[in-house]
């Protein structure tokens, strides 16, 4: 298709120079005298090129200019002029005048520059049209989508985001944090995440908690902004609204996930209904389980799904202290309280202040913790270490133990009066060979996991490795699935985890009979002795053939009481 150029200027004769030139290259050309012939030319008709005389009569070209810019034509304008000046040129320019050439003009220059702006314009064109698309997909995407740039400041919105996260265009060039006031604050910190250390972060399944959505569940997701040269730029929000789908699983009684907890069991059912129930209730909590069954998860859910969500919450490891280190960590206290206390500290209570104190492992504490433990659970008030003045605080325990505290308590080495205090609601978490229908939503779960960590592709686990897992009896529990993983990914280069890829561990567990408790049909105690028979005795083989460790062994023949004469 010819290319379509409009010549204006008042002298005829310049106007017939420019018509013969350009025609006789195969342009379509249309010469024109003055102002107003021009703007009607334009407003009937798409140019790809302009010439422009800036002297006219009763206007000039840089009025033209000025006036088609106003509505957006994208068509290059070379001005041309008999007395060129600086002045002019600046102008002219400062409008988007593509060129500026003095007259007279020669044939050489007009062609050349012709065919530069030609080209010129076919780039606009096409950089237009991938524009258009991409704004057509940004618009027409159901998830919410944002960009920010590296001071979080709003670049892009698209439509969606209006219904999802309340915020539209007129936000464009304002600091994120500032117009999101509404939020709970989790995209935000996602956002930063990703401009820090400059890596995807995923959300699932978070419940927004905002002024004009009483209950909304949605996935977060951001990505770091590179050029195609690889420099940082930004990142990128995508919100996708999951919570009709979230309606019809509680409805279903299917929900497979809550927050970060993996699972559609029937166990796990009962214990999503149970922790939405704890969500916005201050009470507190004592979450019980074999280790790795995922208490701390509990303890995030709660906190991030009930009302104290955007205040702090808190972790402490009270079996990684010692008694003194605990108190301090716990309480804090002031300048000069003990050997190398050389400043004040703030205790992990009073940063906790209005939010959640997670206290792992509270069966490994001390007597004397455990009645401190109990003042701030009874006063919410404590005093730091080295000071007597009481701070009160207004903070939500939420307490986890895999150990039987009712057998420490009969033993004499944990309070009663504790215990019951910590266990107003006790949420139990079954262990991984209990709920075996949660195995393959868990492997896919970490596929997913070290595929992004570890930057590779694998798609699936084969059926002996399902096999396996289905059959083994996972004493390390959920973390014990998550590091069998990791160490299959590192050894895996093809697409499938075969049982190669796997720890030695499970390698010798192929080919035997994983579950006696299901295959013979028989009670445990019962199977622990078929395992030693078929073992010859040897307990750590035992061990291997029912899929528990040793020290677990150990442990329960210790505990059914199997004696030497009844093997």
């Amino acid at each position: 298709m010819k290319a379509k150029i409009l010549v204006i200027d008042d002298e005829e004769s310049i106007r017939f120079t420019f018509e013969r030139f350009l025609q006789d290259e195969g342009y379509e050309v249309i010469a024109v005298k003055d102002y107003n012939e021009a703007l009607r030319k334009v407003l009937d008709s798409n140019f790809d090129l302009i010439f422009a005389d800036v002297i006219l009569e009763n206007n000039t070209g840089i009025d033209f200019l000025r006036e088609i810019r106003k509505k957006s034509f994208n068509s290059p304008v070379v001005m041309i002029t008999g007395s060129p000046n600086i002045e002019t040129a600046s102008d002219a320019l400062r409008l988007g005048a593509f060129d500026y050439i003095p007259k007279p003009v020669r044939q050489e220059t007009l062609l050349r520059i012709t065919k530069i702006a030609l080209q010129h314009k076919e780039l606009v064109d096409e950089k237009e049209k991938y524009r258009s698309n991409l704004e057509a997909i940004f618009s027409s995407v159901k998830d919410a989508i944002i960009t920010v740039d590296k001071e979080l400041l709003v670049l892009e919105i698209n439509e969606a985001a209006k219904g999802i996260c309340n915020l539209s265009r007129d936000a464009i060039g304002q600091p994120l944090g500032s117009i999101s006031k509404f939020c709970n604050g989790q995209c935000l910190n996602a956002l930063e995440e990703t401009i820090k250390e400059k890596q995807p972060v995923e959300i699932y399944r978070l419940e927004c908690k905002h002024k004009f959505h009483s209950q909304q569940v949605v996935n977060v997701t951001t990505y770091p902004l590179l050029d195609n040269k690889g420099v940082f730029s930004g990142a990128i929000l995508v919100v996708r609204d999951e919570t009709h789908l979230a309606d019809l699983e509680r409805d279903m009684k299917e929900r497979q996930q809550f927050h970060n907890i993996i699972g559609k069991s029937e166990k796990m059912q009962l214990i999503y209904s149970l922790m939405e129930n704890l969500a916005d209730v201050q009470t507190t909590v004592l979450v019980t389980g074999e280790s790795g069954t995922g208490k701390e998860l509990v303890a995030e859910a709660l906190h991030y799904k009930g009302e104290r969500n955007n205040k702090p919450f808190v972790k402490v490891n009270c079996s990684a202290l010692s008694e003194n280190l605990l108190e301090s960590e716990l309480f804090g206290h002031v300048k000069g309280a003990f050997t190398g206390a050389v400043q004040d500290r703030i205790g992990r209570f009073q940063k906790a202040n209005s939010g959640t104190i997670f206290l792992d492992e509270i069966g490994d504490i001390s007597p004397r913790m455990q009645l401190q433990l109990l003042r701030v659970l009874q006063e919410r008030e404590f005093e730091r270490v080295g000071d007597s003045t009481p701070i009160r605080v207004d903070v939500r325990v939420v307490a986890a133990t895999n150990q039987n505290l009712k057998e420490k308590i009969r033993r004499g080495e944990f309070r009663e009066d504790l215990y019951y205090r910590l266990k107003v609601v006790e949420v139990n978490l079954p262990p991984l060979r209990d709920r075996r229908e949660d195995i393959p939503l868990l492997v896919n779960h970490f596929l997913n996991k070290f595929n992004k960590k570890l930057t590779k592709e694998i798609v699936a686990v084969s059926s002996d490795v399902q096999k396996i897992f289905m059959e083994y009896q996972w004493p390390g529990n959920i973390r014990e699935l998550e590091h069998t993983l990791e160490h299959a990914f590192i050894l895996c280069r093809q697409k499938t985890i075969t049982v190669n890829h796997l720890p030695s561990a499970f390698k010798d567990f192929v080919g035997t009979k994983t579950s006696f408790l299901e295959d013979m049909k028989i009670d445990e105690p019962q199977a622990i002795l078929q395992a030693l028979k078929k073992a010859s005795w040897n307990k750590a083989m035992a061990a291997r053939l029912l899929g528990m460790s040793r020290r677990t062994i150990y442990r329960k023949i210790h505990d059914y009481k199997i004696k030497i004469q009844d093997l």
